[in-house]
């Protein structure tokens, strides 16, 4: 598999007027993009600072949690922000960030069955792209991308927020524990996008969405978010409140309707689903 382009990718944020991206550093193998980012924005790394590589040795997702992050095949990535929000209010950004990798993902999707000349992706469930809260982007139920947000607080105020991004681009299969919960875009019939324009076109999405939500919190999201809110209407698990997913509030928070009747409003957990 053709290693990434660090000038490619250049050339693409140029043409489409990304705000993130500069200065961008593209490494063939690294621990983790996040920790990358992490070191470089403590070293002073300017907002849009980007760091992207072939492979990770330790990448990770929420929790911990190792990433599948083999040489060659998809895209991890890692952005710094450094936002001018109070420490209270930077939380949300991961739904925020996530709907900014969605609406990448929707835009392939669709340009990729109108070549194919097929019916609309909202004539199906099988390609719908959702948002399951906080931060993962799935297509047709399969996890296709994830995100990873790391805030740096300096007392009540944010020195820097670092976005990492890992999306399946070319991977064909996977380990048997991830085989049946995840996907990638070949895997969804596109397979003919550089990696190069897909990380610009992310840097683009995450940048505009960053802007958007330093001017106006989630209200800006608000119809995407219930657009695209997988969680909607499943029974939940989360932290120990159980019940129906009944949306996203404005600060971010699951809502859960439980079985007495009381909304409660969750703001971080694990969620599982419920099965039946």
């Amino acid at each position: 598999m053709r290693r990434l382009d660090a000038a490619a990718v250049e050339r693409e944020l140029s043409r489409l007027g990304a705000s993130l991206g500069t200065p961008l550093a593209v490494a063939a193998e690294t621990a983790s993009t996040n920790d990358d980012a992490r070191s470089a924005a403590a070293a002073g790394a300017p907002h849009g600072a980007a760091f992207l590589a072939d492979a990770q040795t330790q990448g990770r997702g929420r929790g911990g949690r190792s990433w599948h992050s083999p040489p060659g095949e998809n895209l991890y990535l890692s952005v710094v922000l450094r936002p001018g929000l109070p420490a209270s209010s930077v939380a949300p950004i991961a739904l925020v960030m996530g709907l900014a990798v969605a609406s990448v993902v929707e835009r392939r999707l669709a340009s990729a069955a109108r070549r194919r000349r097929e019916p609309s992706l909202d004539d199906g469930p099988a390609a719908e792209v959702r948002l399951k809260w906080p931060n993962d982007v799935l297509v047709g139920g399969r996890k296709l991308a994830g995100i990873l947000v790391e805030a740096q607080l300096r007392g009540d105020a944010v020195s820097s927020v670092i976005v990492g991004v890992g999306l399946n681009v070319h991977a064909s299969s996977f380990p048997p524990e991830l085989s049946a919960r995840a996907t990638s875009l070949a895997m969804l019939g596109i397979d003919d996008v550089p990696r190069e324009l897909l990380a610009a076109e992310l840097l683009q999405a995450l940048g505009d969405a960053a802007a958007r939500f330093e001017a106006g919190r989630l209200a800006p999201f608000a119809e995407d978010l219930a657009r695209l809110d997988w969680l909607r209407g499943r029974r939940v698990d989360v932290a120990g409140v159980t019940g129906v997913a009944a949306g996203i509030d404005p600060e971010g928070h699951l809502l859960i309707h439980g079985a007495d009747g009381v909304l409660r409003a969750v703001a971080a957990g694990e969620v599982s689903v419920i099965a039946g």
